[in-house]
């Protein structure tokens, strides 16, 4: 029988905190300086990579805190708030980003591989040794010196190596439906720019002045409120929300296309499913975040779940909007049109104004938007409709995954199961 060690991670790791951000200094949306990494942008994946969400440090506040970035394959372990023991691997596109007071990054150093730290403290013995290092009630919080006694029990290096070969191979099945799903969207993103921001297929024509700037002649613009459509938050009942149930969306998962964190999931009872009448998710409308945030900063997310992702049965609560235009290919141009530098400027404008920032029902409805009429948007739908079903489908599997690989790996860890049968299932 294989020995295993148990090990202090102080001793076979490095373990660094991260940087607050100087005061005065606000994050930026410019994508061409630095992003910074926050809490609040970690999600249940095993690979970080910069999404739609991710904010940024300009040149000058970089060069304050670039002692505290990350590198491509970095640990990092949420150590404050909702996310705290939450683990992620830093990817590529997140190599030399500025990473929050509110995370550590973990480097391995010696007998205990990278990889297996990873896999070791998103397992139910590491989680459970992360939760007991915890400290505070009002305002929890994961000490580094706390963290640094954390015990590790590993097996030498090779079965380590067999070890996380096995669950990276589903990590590696889920990534690769990651990037297919980016990719998808971005060829949606980029034909819509092409079509409807540099109007390229029109630039021959007649071009005329309107609130949207100068758009082809023969683009009907209307306001959403005077098309046929549905808009309404959710809500959840007096109590709140519960541990079991139906699943309640709220504004923390409304972030893009394609992502979900299951353990930020929230349930209504079935019973009051059952007699609502207001947030049931059909699939294919617009999901919008409708408020939250600090006073004076309002940024709005979109989302579009369906076909099983992230859940069959499932509804939003009183944070969120769904916006359905009754047309799944027009909620998927709208999807693509809302994040517009002319709608997100009104609507941070306008969201930032209030005194819980947000938006109502009348600024959604205050918007323009090309009509439907026009055939070059029903054209646009028809051809990106099939690639945000593949994404969904994508979604679906990787969930499926997702589960098999949390099965498998306390029992991989402790070592019940052996490794040659789980080798030799994953090879058929």
């Amino acid at each position: 029988m294989e020995e295993w060690k148990e090990y202090r991670l102080g001793d076979v790791a490095i373990i660094k905190g991260g940087k607050r951000l100087p005061k005065g200094i606000e994050l930026i949306s410019n994508p061409n300086t630095h992003p910074y990494i926050r809490i609040s942008d970690m999600y249940v994946n095993k690979t970080m990579e910069l999404t739609s969400s991710y904010r940024y440090v300009d040149n000058n506040t970089f060069n304050k805190i670039k002692n505290y970035i990350v590198n491509s394959g970095d640990i990092i372990l949420a150590i404050v708030g909702n996310t705290i023991g939450l683990v992620a691997i830093i990817g590529k596109s997140l190599n030399n980003a500025n990473l929050t007071e509110n995370c550590v990054k973990i480097i391995a150093n010696k007998e205990v591989s990278q990889e297996y730290i990873y896999y070791y403290l998103t397992s139910i013995y590491g989680q459970n040794k992360i939760k007991k290092s915890i400290v505070g009630a009002a305002q929890p919080k994961l000490p580094i010196k706390n963290i640094i006694s954390i015990t590790i029990s590993a097996p030498s290096k090779e079965l380590q190596e067999r070890t996380t070969n096995i669950l990276s191979s589903l990590d590696d099945k889920i990534e690769l439906n990651r990037r297919i799903n980016e990719n998808l969207e971005q060829q949606a993103q980029a034909l819509f720019k092409s079509w409807f921001v540099d109007f390229e297929p029109f630039k021959d024509g007649k071009f005329v002045d309107s609130e949207l700037g100068m758009i082809p002649e023969g683009f009907n613009i209307k306001y959403i409120g005077d098309i046929p459509h549905t808009i309404e938050s959710g809500r959840r009942p007096k109590g709140g929300a519960t541990d079991k149930g139906v699943p309640s969306i709220g504004a923390e998962n409304i972030k893009g296309l394609g992502v979900y964190d299951y353990s930020k999931t929230k349930y209504i009872p079935k019973e009051f499913a059952l007699t609502t009448n207001r947030g049931k998710i059909n699939g294919y409308e617009l999901l919008i975040y409708k408020d939250g945030g600090k006073p004076g900063y309002f940024i709005p997310n979109y989302t579009i779940f369906g076909d099983g992702f992230p859940f069959e049965n499932m509804f939003i609560n009183e944070h969120v909007f769904k916006l359905d235009l009754l047309n799944k290919e027009y909620n998927i141009f709208a999807y693509f049109y809302m994040q517009t530098p002319f709608i997100m400027n009104q609507l941070n404008s306008i969201g930032g104004k209030a005194a819980i920032p947000g938006i109502n029902t009348k600024d959604v409805e205050s918007l323009p938007i090309f009509s439907y009429e026009n055939n070059k948007i029903k054209e646009f739908g028809n051809i990106v409709l099939p690639m945000i079903k593949r994404i969904l489908k994508n979604c679906r599997e990787n969930s499926r995954l997702a589960q098999l690989r949390d099965t498998l790996l306390p029992k991989l860890m402790s070592g019940e199961l052996k490794l040659s049968e789980i080798e030799t299932k994953l090879d058929e």
